[in-house]
């Protein structure tokens, strides 16, 4: 696991890089603080800071080929990596090494691009062809792992975050009011933006070379919801289930060092924790979230199955003073804005993880998009047949959606009526699933102050799925989900980056893609969708404690604004004041005080989900404001030196350094 960092000179000059490389990768330095490594020569320069998880030594970075025409600098891993180099070692390809970083190297060299499709695993990488003169800029097919690029007075700078950008001195940040208005309304960012102008995510399943020619973008993965498997029968679904699960945590165990799990209490993190104790006994660290809000808390179930897998168990108990006091450095880390503050959360647990010396957990991130978990998918289901259901199945089948929310209850049912009526036909192409989320999402962009088209990006994305419109309405959901909330919040800004701003890295057993293409075949093929994850749970439900196995689907969540209205923090009044909020060019200054007013001054059971979420969203913006466009980091960041794991003294040029600490 590393955090990488580069410049690509398209017009070559005589400069020294080291300082400037050397700071881009202190600021990620959070990814790696075991060691660092540098590549350096006149028109290329990548650097990697590194969590040493597999191939010890032999894993150091940048690694070039024996010809010296390729120089790669990875971060992730490839979980195959063992039987990638065995096929490869039968092709004649030598290796030096044990680690996996070598055989993506190996891969490359064998296949092109062609290898991203052979690999299993959660990955970015930056990889430079000097016969060339290119660079490939790659992530792997679900967006587990970040990769942002930069055009800036003719060169290319890239990184896994966007925080090393900082080290340009003469680049500033700014906000992209069409990329904004696109987060604000579908609650993250899509694949490929920012939030800021001239910065570029390479998108999830894809490749992207740049060179002196110019910028292409190849796409090698598509969630297209075809399988190559054939289940006849519930019971032959449940055993591919099972035994896929299994598999994928027994790939995912792969490691020199110890591996923990996340357990929430919910269903999918259960299983999880079953599989790693029939497989390591209880010998293994588990790790939970439990909330001071008995609203939130899930503390009770948490514990149903430590007591049931005898795991060595730690808690992190959250507070609203202890969400209001981390928000802005998690806010820092995450980058982008963000709807609600459960990210917060998962940034206090993932340092519990490290301060105990775990550098690897697996996670539950996954289940609920593969296996049709969420109650959008109940929602999309309902919606599609609203005409033609009675009133009674009407209300049925909403009595079984949302049960956690306060406006799904018995005295709403007429108003809950009406709002579906609304909602059941097409509003906007192709996103008949999401259009409730959409109006949550179109009072969050009344934020900002100009009117800018939040819809046209992911329309975009759409019109690059081949079939698009011959998918069914939960196939076009679960589309939706992988390229929305998935890549752009769970595995981003409350996964990857609050476990690597803490050196932890997070592993997704669901996301195997063999997991994903068996969905495809069994999903609604056995049930008729009312049951959330219903194979899944046949699949382990004797290997789970009964409170568990058939408890039902139980979000999790955080208090929001109410913690804030609850504390009160210092840095509240000044980023929220009307002075201030008038600074921000692209805010709506008028309604973001009347909203924080109204935040501020009702009871928690006064305001809205959309309220809610948008003073969330507003307070992440005001303070990633702060950090990034005004270069205001937080208080202890600039003080985190990176000079006790790099060798100051740089020999040459155009070679690799494996720099120890």
């Amino acid at each position: 696991m590393c955090g990488i960092a580069g410049i690509l000179r398209l017009q070559p000059r005589l400069c020294c890089e080291v300082s400037l490389l050397s700071e881009m990768l202190r600021l990620i330095r959070h990814r790696g603080p075991d060691e660092a490594g540098l590549y350096l020569s006149d028109d290329f320069s990548m650097g990697t800071v590194r969590l040493s998880i597999l191939g010890g030594d032999g894993g150091q970075q940048p690694i070039c080929d024996e010809e010296a025409r390729y120089y790669l600098s990875y971060n992730g891993e490839v979980y195959n990596y063992i039987e990638l180099r065995k096929e490869l070692k039968s092709l004649g390809y030598r290796f030096l090494t044990d680690s996996d970083t070598e055989v993506v190297l190996q891969s490359w060299r064998a296949w092109g691009r062609d290898c991203l499709s052979r690999f299993n695993g959660a990955f970015a990488f930056a990889l430079y062809d000097c016969q060339e003169k290119a660079l490939y800029l790659a992530r792997d097919r679900y967006g587990k792992r970040p990769l942002y690029y930069l055009w800036h007075k003719g060169d290319v700078f890239f990184s896994s975050e966007m925080k090393s950008f900082l080290a340009i001195e003469d680049y500033s940040f700014e906000f992209d009011l069409s990329q904004l208005a696109s987060i604000l309304t579908l609650w993250t960012p899509l694949t490929h933006q920012s939030s800021f102008k001239g910065i570029e995510q390479v998108s999830q399943g894809c490749c992207t070379k740049i060179s002196s020619e110019g910028l292409t973008k190849s796409r090698y993965h598509q969630l297209n919801f075809q399988s190559r498997y054939s289940i006849s029968c519930e019971s032959e679904a449940v055993e591919a289930v099972n035994d896929m699960l299994r598999e994928a945590v027994k790939l995912r165990l792969r490691s020199d060092v110890e591996i923990g799990v996340y357990l929430s209490g919910g269903l999918d993190s259960s299983i999880l924790s079953a599989i790693l104790a029939d497989k390591v006994g209880q010998n293994f660290k588990s790790y939970s979230v439990a909330f001071e809000d008995d609203e939130f808390d899930e503390s009770s179930d948490q514990q149903t199955m430590v007591t049931h897998i005898g795991s060595h168990h730690r808690t992190v108990k959250i507070s609203n003073r202890s969400i209001t006091d981390n928000f802005p450095e998690a806010a820092f880390h995450a980058e982008v804005p963000v709807f609600r503050t459960a990210f917060v959360p998962m940034y206090l647990l993932s340092k519990a993880v490290s301060d105990d010396g775990i550098k690897v957990v697996l996670t539950g991130e996954g289940a609920d998009e593969v296996f049709l978990g969420y109650n959008i998918f109940k929602e999309t289901l309902m919606r599609s047949k609203w005409n033609i259901l009675s009133d009674e199945e009407k209300l049925d089948r909403l009595s079984q959606l949302y049960p956690y929310l306060k406006h799904y209850n018995e005295t709403s049912k007429s108003d809950l009526l009406g709002l579906y009526q609304q909602f059941s036909t097409d509003r906007y192409p192709g996103l008949f699933s999401h259009e409730l989320r959409i109006q949550n999402g179109l009072f969050s962009k009344r934020l900002l102050k100009e009117s800018a088209e939040p819809l046209v990006a992911i329309q975009e994305l759409i019109g690059e799925q081949p079939n698009f419109s011959s998918l069914s309405q939960i196939e076009k959901a679960q589309w939706l989900e992988f390229n929305t909330l998935l890549q752009g919040y769970l595995l981003s800004s409350q996964g990857d980056r609050m476990s690597l701003s803490h050196s932890v890295e997070n592993r997704c057993p669901y996301l195997d893609p063999n997991i994903v293409e068996l969905s495809s075949e069994i999903n609604l093929k056995f049930d008729d969708g009312r049951d959330e994850k219903y194979l899944l749970r046949k699949a382990f439900e004797k290997v789970l404690p009964s409170k568990i196995a058939s408890k039902r689907k139980y979000p999790y969540r955080a208090p929001d604004s109410k913690a804030f209205v609850s504390e009160q923090p210092d840095y509240l009044e000044h980023l929220l004041s009307e002075a201030e909020l008038r600074k921000m060019d692209i805010l709506n200054s008028k309604f973001c005080c009347s909203l924080t007013n109204k935040i501020m001054k009702s009871s928690p059971d006064k305001i809205s989900t959309k309220e809610n979420q948008t003073f969330i969203f507003l307070l992440s913006l005001c303070l990633q404001h702060q950090f990034f466009v005004k270069k205001r980091l937080p208080s202890d960041y600039g003080n985190r030196a990176i000079d006790d794991i790099l060798i100051r003294k740089i020999d040459t040029r155009a070679q690799v350094i494996g720099l120890p600490r």
